[in-house]
């Protein structure tokens, strides 16, 4: 939109627009809105507020201070502004450790506490009272929670959606009091107004555990907040009647009810896995019959998934593949051909996997495998074994129904079909491996002048390379043009080192003092998917190619400065690293850049979550 034509949209209808892009997610977008509105709309508090409240969310939260200075926000009185400050500072505090953590969580406890004397209200007072417990003042804690108490509504006895932050924040103030043996009764009534949003319900959870922790009890408590389950299924495909397989045809009855048995006694809220014939579909037919939500993970385009996945069953399976595929949410390993590369039903249900994980931390619940397996050995590169063995070595734990009356581990019908005839590229296979994969970009490069240019590629570009440098073989692939570096490296795990390795000596640049715009950031965008390997002829050397090499081109555009975005396949890639060395946020979906389509985006960063 050029500027003459935003001068003509008022601040309230970016404003607007702005609040819309929030409520979907998209916080990319609502950043991105109320900036273009400051272009016109220069001194509009809401705008700076959404702006930065937005990059907050998003989990940028050094540039979200950053920029809370730049536009002046200190000065501003306005009780959202300064609770908006105080949430800054507490991101800042629970990143950090030792006496830093407790110093923070001090003064953005004081920033709330302010806040909350001008208002009464008792959102900002119970955030001051967590916060003083947590920093080690107990006594200033105890008190803020008794007024906060005071001013809380009673519980009523039919309570509905709208009262549940009101108990949410009264069962926080006992909490902060230690009176724990009072909030037992409320759980029942919070469990009730909560009416099913388990995303508030993990928020409060999130909340509770660390207070738990910082008294030292109430952690049993915590398990009274029934939150469902979350299960990766696996399977073997059913064989044709009257044919031999490791799930004969005349054992599906059996092994439904060995299904339902374990979904009655397992309460299952969200599941993860394919949609082939036999035990996929006989999960996907249970678990919609239970209102579970469900992701199928397809490897590779529909009709050939039917041809290679489904019809071997025979063609009654196809109809019943049709009707959970209008119930279910459906991702794709990669939306092209299937070429004969078994390597991506393990891709796929690596992804489904590392999904399952990231749900389950989201919501604060369980997670576990559950397996239609006759315990034989993987017939090739791909199968029912593999994945077992895949989520066993993730140190989680899981179930394993045998299908009966099957003839044992005959390689018939196994999860993985065959290479497909008739698709060869260049006279021979050609296969795809997941690899992960980096886009970087200089915001303000554009900017500099060949003055400045010196400086910039002997500190700022010269240093990144030191960081490259220190990868070696784990990188495939490193190229850059100027402001931007493009680099393939084998795994999630080295990616997600390095990327983060990069931003740091980035962040830790005094851009200004080198004459450079002091505003210039990294952005970093990274994916993982299955790509060719093969040598490039112009740059006679290897390079890799394929569609996901340009989807991870599209990432970078759309991450805020000073940040590394990942799309879900990557950040379920990291989800089954046992180590948790990772943490990766959800911060909405938005749309790629060059109309690539709408992805779900991830904040990366380094952390030290336990096990889901």
């Amino acid at each position: 939109m050029a500027g003459e034509t935003r001068r003509r949209v008022s601040a309230g209808a970016w404003l607007r627009t702005t609040l819309a892009h929030e409520r979907v997610g998209e916080l990319f977008n609502a950043y991105d809105t109320a900036q273009h509105g400051l272009e016109a709309w220069p001194g509009d508090v809401g705008l700076k507020h959404r702006a930065v409240l937005a990059l907050a969310r998003a989990g940028a939260t050094q540039l979200a201070e950053r920029k809370f200075a730049e536009l002046g926000l200190g000065d501003v009185a306005a009780d959202d502004v300064r609770a908006l400050r105080a949430r800054i500072l507490k991101d800042r505090a629970l990143a950090q450790r030792g006496p830093e953590r407790r110093r923070l969580l001090a003064e953005s406890a004081s920033a709330y506490e302010a806040v909350f004397a001008h208002s009464g209200n008792p959102y900002p007072g119970i955030n001051a009272a967590s916060l003083r417990l947590l920093a080690g003042d107990s006594g200033r804690a105890q008190a803020l929670a008794r007024r906060v108490l005071a001013l809380l509504p009673p519980v009523p006895a039919r309570p509905a959606a709208s009262h549940y932050y009101d108990i949410a924040t009264r069962i926080e103030a006992l909490f902060v009091l230690g009176r724990l043996g009072e909030i037992e009764a409320l759980i029942p009534a919070a469990m009730k107004a909560n009416a099913g949003d388990y995303g508030a319900l993990a928020t409060t959870l999130r909340q509770l555990e660390l207070l738990a922790a910082a008294r030292g009890a109430g952690r049993a408590l915590l398990a009274r907040f029934a939150i469902p389950g979350v299960i990766h299924y696996v399977g073997h495909m059913m064989a044709a009647p009257g044919r031999p397989g490791r799930f004969a045809a005349d054992a599906e009855a059996a092994v439904r009810r060995r299904i339902e048995a374990y979904l009655d006694r397992s309460p299952t809220g969200w599941a993860y896995g394919s949609l082939a014939c036999g035990a996929d579909i006989l999960f996907v037919e249970a678990l919609l019959r239970r209102n579970a939500q469900v992701v199928a993970v397809l490897p590779f385009k529909t009709d050939e998934f039917i041809e290679s996945s489904v019809r071997p069953g025979g063609g009654r399976w196809v109809k019943r593949f049709h009707a959970c595929m209008r119930k279910v949410d459906v991702r794709y390993a990669t939306e092209d051909s299937y070429l004969g590369d078994q390597k991506l039903f393990a891709y796929a249900s690596r992804m489904a996997m590392g999904l399952a994980v990231l749900r389950a931390r989201h919501l604060h619940t369980t997670v576990e495998q559950v397996a239609v397996w006759d315990g034989g050995k993987a017939g090739g590169e791909a199968g029912t074994a593999v994945d077992v063995r895949a989520w066993r070595r993730s140190g989680r734990g899981g179930t394993v129904i045998r299908p009966s009356g099957d003839d044992g581990p005959s390689g018939a019908a196994s999860r993985a079909a065959p290479p497909a005839k008739g698709r060869r590229a260049t006279g021979r296979r050609v296969t795809r491996l997941p690899r992960a994969m980096l886009f970087g970009d200089i915001k303000g490069f554009s900017r500099l002048t060949d003055v400045q240019m010196p400086a910039f590629v002997n500190q700022v570009l010269g240093g990144m390379a030191r960081v490259i440098g220190r990868y070696g073989g784990r990188i495939l692939v490193k190229n850059t043009w100027g402001d931007g570096i493009f680099l393939v490296l084998r795994d999630a795990e080295a990616a997600a080192d390095c990327a983060l390795d990069i931003q740091q000596a980035a962040g830790a640049i005094d851009y200004a003092d080198l004459g450079l715009p002091a505003d210039m950031a990294l952005r970093l965008g990274g994916h993982v998917g299955p790509v060719y390997e093969n040598f490039d002829p112009i740059r006679r050397t290897r390079n890799f190619f394929g569609a996901h090499v340009s989807r991870a081109a599209r990432v970078e555009p759309v991450t805020p400065p000073a940040c590394v975005y990942v799309t879900e396949s990557f950040a379920a890639a990291l989800a089954l690293d046992r180590r948790a060395r990772f943490e990766c946020e959800y911060v909405g979906v938005t749309e790629a850049a060059k109309k690539y389509g709408s992805m779900r985006m991830f904040l990366l960063r380094r952390g030290t979550a336990a096990i889901a």
